[in-house]
């Protein structure tokens, strides 16, 4: 199975193209082929958790119909790998044809940390960093999917660096989708916290793997301590790549 299909969310696509751009070359690396449809449009995730059924139906059939003769989708957002995995059947209950359809293709999409170590059974790819990282454990990742250990193996594999604990990591950030626009008081305070324990844990960098997460944290960051920084994992393992590109 060397062929995988990317899955990019909307906001990789519009404000975060280097995550996009990392995962590509990252697959590359290890002998994949990382193939793109260009007519993949938005999962509906904040459709379904706005309550608007019927164009997150839509965005669902659509999605479907690109990427369901594909062995393996990986993308590197897992709150939209839940809206693919759970979401849809639930959406489709009504519809045996579409809900046997997204069933079919339920098993073949996956976050992408969890692409490397369960299906490649991978935790060093290569890369190299001499520092200290924490890890953010994202509310869908690691609720939702069940992602947590993966994330951590890849880091660990990472050749010079240290792992060190995150006060609360497994604590929101405060982003939620719609919850940050709706409550921006409590977000904000919410990601202050979170980025205190990061500046606390004595860290370089904090990694995180769910780009609303990266949104809402390095913007708080670069406005209030910009000499510190957060990347998504894939950002990381690729930017610290030994030998290059």
């Amino acid at each position: 199975m060397n062929d995988v299909s990317l899955f990019i969310p909307c906001m990789v696509d519009l404000l975060m193209p280097e995550i996009g751009e990392s995962v590509f070359r990252l697959l590359r690396r290890l002998d994949k082929k990382p193939v793109y449809h260009e007519e993949q449009t938005c999962c509906g995730q904040p459709a379904i958790s706005s309550g608007y059924n019927a164009p997150a139906i839509e965005a669902a059939k659509h999605f479907i119909s690109i990427f369901e003769n594909d062995d393996a989708i990986v993308s590197p957002s897992g709150s939209c790998v839940y809206t693919v995995k759970y979401d849809y059947p639930k959406l489709l209950a009504d519809d045996p044809a579409w809900l046997k359809r997204a069933e079919g293709l339920s098993n073949r999409v996956f976050e992408f940390s969890q692409y490397l170590v369960d299906v490649l059974g991978l935790s060093d790819v290569g890369s190299v960093f001499d520092g200290k990282v924490a890890f953010h454990e994202s509310c869908k990742n690691l609720r939702g999917l069940g992602v947590s250990d993966q994330p951590k193996q890849l880091l660990q594999g990472v050749r010079g660096t240290e792992v060190v604990p995150l006060n609360g990591a497994e604590i929101c950030c405060g982003f939620g989708g719609a919850f940050a626009v709706g409550y921006p008081e409590i977000s904000e305070g919410m990601v202050k916290d979170k980025s205190t324990s990061f500046i606390e844990s004595g860290a370089d960098r904090l990694i995180l793997s769910e780009p609303g997460c990266l949104l809402n944290v390095s913007g708080y960051l670069e406005k209030h301590h910009p000499e510190k920084w957060a990347l998504h994992l894939a950002s990381f393992l690729m930017e610290s790549q030994e030998g290059g590109d």
